[in-house]
Order: C-alpha cells, then structure tokens, then sequence
C-alpha cells in the first residue's frame, strides 16, 4: 500500500538576483542570518546536506541529498528529520526554482511527497510561509523577521 502524499508550493517576489537568493539558500553564513539554521553540503549531485541550528549546540534537525543543482536558478534536495534518516520512506523533497522577473526574482519552492497528516506535512505548511517570509526581508532590507514569534492575543 502506497501512503497519501501532499504536497505545499510557495512563491514569493524578491527584489534581489538570482545569485543572490542562490546564495541565501545555500550558504551556511548567509541562512543562518534569516533561518536560524545552516544549510551544510557541498552541493554536489548526490551529496548530503545537514540542516543545522546556528547555535552552540550545533543540532542537526533535518537531513537529504542533493538531487539536482543548476546555480542559480534550480535547486532539488530530499527531505527528512534527522531522527528519520535511516527510513527511506520519510522523505520528501523540497524544489528552489529562482527566475528573473523584470527587476526582482520569483521564487517557487514546491515541497512535495510529503505523507499526508504527518507532523512533516503541518511543519512544513507553516515552516516554509515564515522561513521564506524571513528570507525575502532578509535580501531586500538585511534583516530577517524573528521566526519564533507568536500571534498576538485578541
């Protein structure tokens, strides 16, 4: 039996460059600066990534492999927590397609082959919105949102 699987696509106008975002996403000081966490690899096809907390404590929470990389404009990896890794099924995958658009990019980020109803799946769908949010504010003013806020009380 195959499992339910859902997918979140995401996409965003940055007033920025395609190397730019690039960067952003995969280099450790750069997403540290607006995600809190480092993305570790050598971005190589078939390479491994880490997902790293920038802290002391250095906790890797998500891990996969690079799938297909084309700098600057496509990204593909796999997806899985940390705690996960050793079962292939836990997997998903997280696509970065960055185009120029008249004086800004388009990001779209499609995470897709996520087990429908998984802790995961809720993660992701209000992961990415903040984590993508943080990044465009990052790249046009230097400075990312704080992505441990909570809504106000009414």
């Amino acid at each position: 039996m195959t499992k339910e699987t859902t997918s979140f696509v995401y996409v965003t106008y940055i007033l920025s460059t395609p190397e730019k975002v690039f960067e952003a996403i995969t280099k450790p000081d750069v997403a540290r600066r607006y995600w809190g966490h480092e993305n570790v690899s050598d971005w190589n096809p078939g390479s491994e990534w880490q997902h790293v907390r920038a802290n002391d404590e250095r906790t890797v929470e998500l891990v996969g492999k690079v799938v297909e990389i084309a700098p600057p404009t496509r990204l593909v990896i796999t997806w899985a927590g940390a705690s996960q890794a050793a079962d292939p099924a836990s997997y998903s995958r997280v696509t970065f397609a960055i185009e120029e658009y008249d004086t800004m990019v388009r990001l779209t980020v499609t995470h897709d082959e996520l087990e429908a109803g998984s802790g995961m799946a809720k993660g992701v769908k209000q992961g990415w919105p903040a984590v993508l949010s943080s990044l465009k504010s990052f790249l046009e003013t230097g400075r990312g949102i704080d992505l441990s806020a909570k809504p106000k009380s009414a």
